[in-house]
């Protein structure tokens, strides 16, 4: 076996199946393309589903690959794993070869044995190799076809066993393609054991024996009610982990040892400044004491634990840095739901074990440039990405760390709450005495809104003499990752329904005709199930083998238009739009004006007008895309598109809003384009590297592209991947106007706009606006538009507003402190501690704390007490002077008053603030302060 990299084993692998037939084909992104049901690539199969499931073919049926893939959100989750064993990860690699109803066991298992073990090729060692297959159950018989083909191959009977279905019979979801597996596992020596020495035979320690490739054999069909039908072509997926083979083949026993990371491990060093000073050696003395020896070897262990913490946190900020970068060069971006929320977990993990390390300022974002320098070979779009990518993580770190501000204040009302009264703990066994505990679900709301570490909240609870509910907030933490799981079933995407299936593709002339005469009806769908025909005013779908309907794709809407008899008189239906359900088969969504049968011949004509409304929007927008990179910079990329007849809509990658002087820019660029009459060409067939790597044509987020592509052309300003209709010239768009422009999620923009007919329509509803204005605000000149004649009667209207207000605000103010004017002669009394509490309605906070203050003043010393009732609800303020907080506390008493109005809070020793909302018990709860106050003093 010979020392290979980890960028040698991709390639030989890649090589390896090139000489087997297979067609190298590139890593899908990270997001999957038109599968909702999947929160990110897992698997190398997954770029291939429709053809696995029927509803795509392509011109090979042997491929193999190098997929990106992350596990770290839904059904598949490692993140809590990552940094504490030796592989897993967020971000991995998965090796895979595939058949698509062409070789089966024999060659695959022939195959995997050959890269495995031919001194040619990787050369393990057999004898450290073992292979399972599946021993069968109730309703599928033990592979034993598999056995002989590996015993076949030259593996001795005695390495192969047989394992149940949970880890050897691989099904894609509850119904559609499965079958058994066969896993290969390599033995990493005693010295991997999990328990230290102890030699266990395979398979009963999971840490020596590493399983570093699957073969999937799919082979049935299952159905709804659990029946396994033989597939006509079985097929063939396997799996390979880059990672983990590249742990056998450089000879260590983690995946963190190997190149693919230890370079990455040295930067994060170098970024949190990690020295040997964040882990203290241990203490050197006389040794011959036994008290020093002692402490000595108390020191030992403990240098040990902290080394091995701090390994941890390397390891953590390294796998979550290749992670990062590749799902935010892959478009997806930090936010709060969805793909970009378990993304910002994955940032903050990682910024977290940063200052677990001592380092408080960002850093992540450098961590994206050492993953672009070891990853950029076999992923050149990095080489682009890697700036944009940097400036998001910067701004979620920047985020980050105000966040951690707000939570850390959270954090301390939840103590405060804690110390005013025994909580009683729901969990406490029978007869266990209660405490001031930190209730758990409370604390893990703080955890999940803001992201405050839990090692910093046992700190603090720590330090204030607290318990923490560790099961309250772990029965929280699995509740929230059993919705996570629920709420994304990767994997369980349905077949395509037999009628789709099995039809032929519809030929599709709607790039040049708006007319084909004589289409054939192929198929009828009505709720899903194939029919004979539809009848007068039912709604269905029509399969046809020609059309000139364009269906939904590449954000643009499927056309409208009517379906004709086929004498050519009478509208056999109305078309409201049309779909792709099978990769080919064009579905046309109709409501039947008269019976329509299979086999029938119709003639299709797409609605003019709308056609060409759609298609300005559509050529429009990639105008749009060109425009906005020019003045904002090469990092913005599409995100998402929608061009129909009315609008055109069109979200891209950028980190801020983007100003009006900018807007008109990228307004009077495109319009010049426009005016110019520049020839929009599309060029058909084109070889996908071809069109990306010699004519530079951009790849859009969430697309999937086949072997050769259409690219649209726009002079030398706009070149993409599009399968789309387009103007044939730029001057038929007339003019594009944008209408709006605002946020869609964190790093992600949005700008709408109208084109044509629309943007006149739009500038006639501005002037009409404008005469408005005018009638209102006076003449305009050459100097002063409406507009900002408008805008200065509105700011002049606006100062006046605020006049109004800070009178309004000092008369209140005087008001109130009139009526508290003898603060000494109103106050109490209580166990020599002076107490004033008083109703101020009308007062908003701000002026409630201010007089809070200045009543604190007036006493010396003493408590402050102030509620007001505002717009139905309970304002509650308490002040403590400093020479009385070490005896009482400001958020002790708000929290008692708080809860007889309906109510909480919490704050500071000398001033904490509550709300509530019984307003009729106001007056009661003041009454009681000096009660209150007593009670705590005593």
């Amino acid at each position: 076996m010979i020392y290979r990299s980890g960028s040698q084993i991709r390639e030989d692998f890649l090589r390896f199946f090139e000489g087997k037939g297979h067609r190298r084909v590139h890593s899908s992104s990270l997001v999957p393309a038109n599968d909702p049901t999947l929160l990110f690539t897992n698997a190398g199969m997954n770029q291939f589903k429709d053809v696995f499931l029927g509803n795509e073919k392509r011109d090979y049926t042997r491929a193999g690959s190098s997929q990106k893939c992350v596990r770290a959100g839904g059904k598949h989750n490692d993140l809590e794993n990552v940094g504490f064993t030796r592989r897993h990860h967020t971000f991995f690699e998965m090796l895979g070869n595939f058949s698509f109803g062409d070789y089966f066991k024999k060659d695959a298992i022939a195959y995997a044995w050959e890269l495995l073990t031919s001194k040619e090729w990787f050369g393990i060692d057999p004898s450290k190799l073992y292979c399972t297959i599946f021993e069968g159950d109730a309703k599928v018989p033990r592979d034993d076809e598999a056995e002989q083909y590996w015993i076949e191959t030259g593996v001795p009977k005695e390495r192969i066993f047989g394992m149940s279905a949970k880890d050897n019979f691989w099904q894609m979801g509850d119904t559609g393609p499965c079958g058994p597996c066969s896993e290969i596992f390599y033995d990493l020596g005693i010295e991997a054991a999990e328990e230290p020495g102890v030699d266990k035979p395979f398979p009963l320690d999971e840490q020596r024996y590493v399983e570093i490739w699957n073969l999937v054999f799919m082979q049935f069909d299952r159905s709804s009610d659990g029946t396994l039908t033989p597939l006509p072509k079985p097929s063939i997926d396997t799996g390979m982990g880059l990672e983990r083979v590249a742990a056998v083949l450089q000879g260590v026993l983690s995946n963190f040892e190997t190149d693919l990371f230890t370079p990455l491990i040295k930067r994060a060093e170098e970024l949190t400044g990690y020295t040997s000073k964040v882990v203290p050696p241990a203490s050197i003395g006389d040794l011959s004491d036994p008290e020093t020896a002692r402490r000595a070897e108390q020191n030992r262990g403990k240098r040990k634990e902290l080394l091995e913490k701090a390994s941890a946190s390397l390891r953590i900020i390294a796998d979550h840095a290749r992670a990062a970068t590749f799902l935010i060069s892959d478009g997806v971006h930090p936010a709060n739901e969805g793909r970009g929320y378990v993304l910002r977990k994955i940032l903050r993990r990682g910024i977290r074990h940063g200052r677990l390390l001592g380092q408080e300022k960002p850093f992540m974002h450098e961590m994206v440039f050492a993953v672009r320098d070891e990853m950029q070979v076999a992923y050149p779009e990095l080489k682009e990405s890697a700036e944009r990518v940097s400036k998001v993580v910067l701004a979620e770190e920047q985020q980050f760390a105000r966040v951690i501000a707000i939570a850390s204040a959270k954090f301390d009302q939840l103590l405060d709450a804690t110390e005013t009264a025994e909580w009683d703990a729901p969990y406490l066994a029978k007869g266990e005495k209660k405490t001031k505990t930190v209730h758990g679900p409370s604390a893990f709301r703080i955890y999940e809104t803001y992201g405050l570490p839990i090692d910093f909240m046992l700190d603090a609870a720590r330090d204030r003499g607290l318990a923490f509910d560790h099961q309250g907030f772990d029965i929280e933490m699995r509740a929230e990752q059993e919705r996570a799981s629920a709420s994304w079933k990767g994997g369980a995407q349905k077949s395509a329904a037999p009628v789709y299936r099995e039809l032929p593709k519809t030929e599709f002339e709607g790039y040049s005709a708006l007319r084909v005469d004589g289409a054939r009806v192929l198929a009828l769908v009505k709720d899903g199930i194939g029919v004979p025909e539809l009848k007068a005013g039912e709604l269905g779908e029509v399969v046809l083998d020609a059309t000139s309907f364009y269906a939904d794709s590449g954000g643009q809407v499927g056309d409208v238009g009517w379906l004709y008899s086929g004498d050519h008189n009478a509208v056999v239906a109305e078309v409201s739009g049309a779909t792709k359900p099978v990769q080919g088969v064009f579905a046309h969504k109709v409501r039947a004006n008269q019976t329509i049968a299979v086999g029938d011949t119709v003639d299709t004509v797409v609605d003019a007008t709308t056609r060409s409304a759609t298609i300005r929007n559509h050529t429009g927008t990639h105008l749009l895309h060109a425009g906005l990179r020019e003045v904002l910079g090469k990092h913005v990329k599409q995100a998402g598109s929608l061009n129909d007849a009315t609008r055109l809509r069109f979200d891209f990658s950028h980190f801020a809003g983007v100003a009006d002087e900018e807007l008109q820019e990228v307004e009077d660029i495109v319009n010049r384009q426009v005016m110019g009459n520049t020839k929009v060409e599309t060029l058909v067939d084109v070889p996908i590297d071809v069109a990306v790597n010699e004519l530079g044509a951009m790849a859009l987020f969430g697309e999937k592209y086949g072997e050769r592509v259409r690219v649209v052309k726009i002079g030398d300003f706009s070149t993409e991947l599009c399968g789309g209709i387009h103007t044939g010239a730029t001057g038929e768009i007339g003019l594009i106007k944008i209408v709006g422009e605002g946020s869609v999620s964190s790093g992600v923009r949005r700008v709408e706009a109208v084109s044509g007919t629309g943007a006149l329509s739009e500038f006639r509803r501005d002037f009409d606006v404008a005469k408005v204005v005018g009638s209102l605000v006076g003449s305009s000149s050459e100097t002063v538009t409406p507009a900002d004649a408008l805008r200065n009667r509105i700011a002049a209207q606006e100062e006046e507003m605020k006049k109004l207000r800070r009178e309004l605000d000092a008369v209140r103010m005087k008001a109130a402190s009139s009526s508290v004017s003898d603060a000494a002669s109103a106050a109490v009394e209580v166990k020599g501690v002076k107490v004033l509490a008083q109703r101020v309605d009308g007062l908003e906070k701000a002026q409630m704390r201010e007089l809070v203050d200045s009543l604190r003043g007036k006493l010396g010393s003493g408590i402050v007490v102030l509620g007001a009732a505002v717009d139905g609800k309970v304002s509650l303020i308490v002040g403590v002077t400093k020479d009385l907080t070490s005896k009482v506390q400001a958020g002790k008493i708000v929290g008692l008053l708080a809860a007889q109005v309906g109510g909480k809070g919490g704050g500071r020793p000398d001033l904490a603030e509550a709300g509530g909302s019984d307003v009729g018990s106001l007056d009661a709860a003041l009454g009681k302060t000096a009660e209150v106050v007593g009670g705590l003093l005593s």
